[in-house]
């Protein structure tokens, strides 16, 4: 990281540390409580062995800092006074201890060096009302917390993690940039003839993550694996004809992530023309992200979209709005079209449309969609129209009156391609809405 853009990132996360005080100084006085410990989470062994599971810290934690392997570590919380962050660093000569860094974020702490997990304790216990938020351990019930993950302050921490500040969406920026690097070489290893697996070291090699540092596990499917939402196997050897692969994988920079699909064909077929029409009306969806929109109205013209392409392409013959009303259009597009991105994937509170937790339902017939609230500037949504050419849904759909609505003959042709997905993350704002990643590919070319 150069000095001018680390330069940028500290100004940005100064301004974001300001803006997270405010959150949870409004969340603990509207709760009762005097103070917050977040415990970054510990190591888990795997059932009869000594080897641990990899670690994935609390969120909560990585929204103070970017610290990367926060391993029993802890923040300490108090309003107006300065952040502590209780920094585990033991004297090990089976494994590298964790070095603490000398980085842009530092300073903003009062660090203390502990050598061994127990040792947290002489910093935190004892805290006037104090909540703790993290992973549970029974080591800690004598150590004076006033509540345990109170939901009331949960919910008041989830709410306003949908509005990002400036230095979170550079996080994700960069997040993107490192993610398309990885389609880019992903594509390559494509058309070169990879298999799943042989494409999925290109992907992580590109990127400069190890698996574990990836947001979440690549999807990696060719041919009819592609019609498999969420294809989680990696076939060693490339099958005798590659006539299609959708991936969807991302990266995260300081703990944000990048969520992008894409969907490639390697002849100039029918189906590069099916691609091609799905990133038309997926960049019409992206448009639709704007301040005072309501999700579910995008996941509901999604649908439309898509059951446009479907009477274009021969595949249905209703019309768009007949195929959304009767349910033709979820066998082919059978998920939502998105959901909130951060610190976490599947972000939290995407149902969430008051700071105290009230929830909003999603539309009836649409039991997937991950997203209910109307966008506010600072949201960043994932975009990702689908569309499938899956077994199970299709024989289900064969055998009801949906049945007569649907092309067999074409839909045959298209099986072997097995489906498309097109993923953008896109933030509102106040004005036009800012797409992360098309950018992220332009400057990866």
């Amino acid at each position: 990281m150069n000095v001018q853009s680390t330069a940028s990132l500290r100004a940005s996360y100064t301004a974001h540390l300001q803006i997270q005080r405010r959150h949870t100084d409004d969340a603990l006085a509207a709760t009762g409580f005097d103070a917050l410990a977040i415990y970054a989470g510990g190591l888990h062994m795997q059932f009869l062995d000594d080897q641990p599971y990899p670690f994935k810290p609390n969120p909560h934690f990585r929204l103070w800092t970017p610290l990367a392997e926060p391993v029993d570590c802890w923040i300490l919380y108090r309003p107006g006074q300065r952040l502590q962050l209780v920094f585990l660093q033991p004297v090990d000569y089976w494994y590298k201890p964790p070095q603490l860094p000398n980085d842009f974020w530092t300073d903003q702490f009062d660090i203390k060096i502990i050598r061994e997990a127990s040792e947290a304790k002489s910093h935190i216990a004892g805290v006037s009302r104090c909540a703790f938020v993290g992973e549970w351990r029974e080591e800690f019930t004598d150590w004076g917390f006033t509540g345990r993950n109170p939901e009331a302050l949960l919910h008041r921490l989830h709410y306003v993690r949908a509005f990002k500040t400036e230095y979170e969406l550079e996080c994700m920026r960069r997040a993107s940039r490192m993610a398309a690097r990885g389609h880019k070489a992903a594509e390559a290893a494509f058309r070169a003839g990879g298999s799943e697996y042989e494409i999925n070291m290109a992907y992580i090699r590109a990127t400069g993550q190890t698996e574990n540092e990836l947001p979440y596990p690549n999807i990696v499917g060719l041919n009819a694996n592609s019609a498999v939402l969420h294809y989680q196997n990696q076939e060693r050897t490339a099958p005798a004809q590659s006539r299609s692969f959708l991936i969807d994988a991302g990266a995260q920079f300081h703990g944000y992530a990048a969520d992008i699909t894409r969907t490639y064909s390697r002849e100039n077929d029918d189906f590069a023309a099916l691609i091609e029409a799905m990133d038309r009306e997926q960049q019409g969806l992206c448009s639709e992200v704007r301040a005072g929109v309501d999700y579910a109205d995008i996941h509901l013209s999604a649908h439309r979209r898509i059951a446009k392409i479907l009477r274009e392409f021969d595949v249905i013959n209703v019309a768009p709005d007949e195929a959304l009303a009767s349910g033709l259009s979820s066998v082919f597009f059978p998920h939502g079209i998105g959901h909130l991105l951060g610190l976490q994937v599947h972000d939290v509170a995407g149902f969430t449309v008051t700071p105290d937790g009230k929830q909003k339902a999603r539309p009836p017939g649409h039991p997937y969609l991950r997203l209910t609230r109307t966008l506010e500037p600072g949201f960043v949504v994932t975009i990702e129209p689908g569309l499938y050419f899956i077994d199970q849904l299709l024989e289900k759909a064969r055998t009801s009156p949906l049945g007569k609505q649907i092309n067999w003959q074409q839909v045959e042709k298209f099986k072997p391609f097995g489906g498309i997905r097109i993923e953008d993350n896109v933030a509102a704002t106040t004005a036009e809405p800012e797409n992360l990643t098309r950018p992220a590919f332009a400057a990866a070319n």
